[in-house]
């Protein structure tokens, strides 16, 4: 693409000063930054965001780190120091947006909380992630992935229903909180355009995965005799057929609704199966889902591989997907054109590091930035310079003071 051509990142010319570390919050910059914002990552000295020190570890330097931080000026303060309070002051009037999610209290006890910033930034946008929230009778709970996993209902609907709930091994409440965190920004951003307004965003863990409730809420709730949900293990309880099935190399999934349904029959070359009555409607495959379990692992275990039972459902329009090892996504046809898969350059890691890649495709944005991960501290005076205009005697002078810190590499 010709530079005249290029087409302008949507976050261009949007600063946000980043007081974020490990995932919920610095997955809000991240994905800020593929679009072209000015992040500046602080850090507290001496030991930084303390994801840096996270495995997968090459020429000392986290891969984790790069992922989750790619394309953040590091400006690295002291807060122990009564000069670093003024200091990002001055830097919250030059910016567009914090984006924070320390444990409850740690902002406001450093005069950093939307209380004290948005008196001398009246439009500045304010995120705060968080596990419970800055309000309710909770927020002085600290709380991580695990807990809002846990708190939110979706470990009790994870497992086998006679056996313990059991945590979904990624992180799912950070990720899904920080990606709420960033549409968040969007329309604040938009609601600013026209309102003049700034405004503070308090985005919950527990909230995010609340709201991924589709059914299990008003069911709950709205049920005209007493009901509660519960995790139903490989195969869904109200739906059939709807869970994993045993193939013949590994597992695969199926879920096939009443319009799907005379497909999976055709498929097995039982086309008789559509007029049996046990299976005549969803309530009644619901009901003796065990036996079309029996049925249809039954099959899958006559054929010569997993692809031959993919290309016989494919074939019938059965929705269906073989379940992916992590090992298996890396190479996969489809993560690669997706570009879910990316190797992404380092300074350090000359090899490159491979993340997963940008979930969203904009026409507008057909390529993403090329980004590099700074060294804690390392951009310390470019931000100072540029945002503030100190001299360079001024930032020598914040060196020896200790108010500012860098660690090379």
């Amino acid at each position: 693409m010709s530079q005249t051509n290029r087409a302008m990142p949507m976050l261009e010319g949007v600063r946000v000063l980043d007081f974020t570390q490990y995932v919920a919050g610095p997955t809000v910059t991240r994905m800020m930054a593929e679009l072209g914002a000015d992040i500046i990552k602080v850090e507290q000295a001496p030991g930084g965001d303390p994801s840096r020190t996270i495995p997968v570890m090459k020429n000392r330097r986290s891969a984790y780190y790069i992922q989750h931080n790619r394309g953040k000026k590091s400006l690295c303060v002291d807060f122990s120091k009564p000069e670093t309070t003024a200091l990002l002051h001055d830097l919250v009037k030059t910016v567009d947006i914090v984006v924070e999610n320390y444990g409850p209290g740690v902002m406001a006890k450093r005069q950093l909380d939307y209380a004290a910033l948005s008196k001398i930034h009246p439009k500045l946008i304010m995120l705060s992630v968080s596990a419970f929230g800055r309000t309710g009778p909770l927020a002085d709970k600290v709380g991580f992935d695990l807990i809002a996993q846990a708190f939110s209902g979706l470990m009790h609907m994870t497992g086998e229903p006679d056996g313990p709930p059991q945590f979904v091994s990624m992180a799912i409440a950070d990720v899904n909180a920080g990606v709420h965190g960033f549409a968040a920004l969007g329309y604040a951003l938009f609601h600013r355009e026209r309102s003049g307004r700034g405004q503070y965003i308090d985005i919950s863990m527990i909230d995010a995965l609340y709201h991924m409730h589709e059914a299990n809420v008003e069911l709950c709730a709205n049920a005209r005799t007493e009901f509660h949900p519960i995790r139903c293990g490989a195969h869904h309880q109200g739906l059939a057929p709807y869970g994993v099935f045993k193939g013949v190399e590994g597992w695969i999934a199926i879920l096939a609704g009443d319009l799907q349904w005379p497909g999976l029959p055709r498929a097995m070359g039982q086309p008789q199966l559509s007029d049996d009555p046990r299976f005549a409607d969803m309530r009644s495959r619901a009901r003796h889902s065990r036996e079309l379990v029996t049925l249809v692992e039954a099959w899958m275990a006559r054929q010569q591989s997993d692809q031959a039972i993919l290309d016989a459902l494919g074939e019938q329009r059965v929705p269906c997907a073989p379940v992916l090892s992590v090992a298996d996504t890396i190479k996969h046809p489809y993560f690669i054109a997706r570009e879910m898969v990316r190797k992404v350059p380092d300074a350090v890691i000359t090899e490159g590091v491979t993340i997963a890649g940008f979930p969203i495709k904009f026409s507008e944005l057909p390529e993403l930035p090329v980004l590099w991960t700074s060294a804690q501290g390392q951009d310390n005076a470019e931000v100072l310079k540029t945002a503030l205009g100190y001299s360079d005697a001024q930032v020598q002078e914040l060196v020896e003071r200790g108010v500012i810190f860098a660690r090379s590499l």
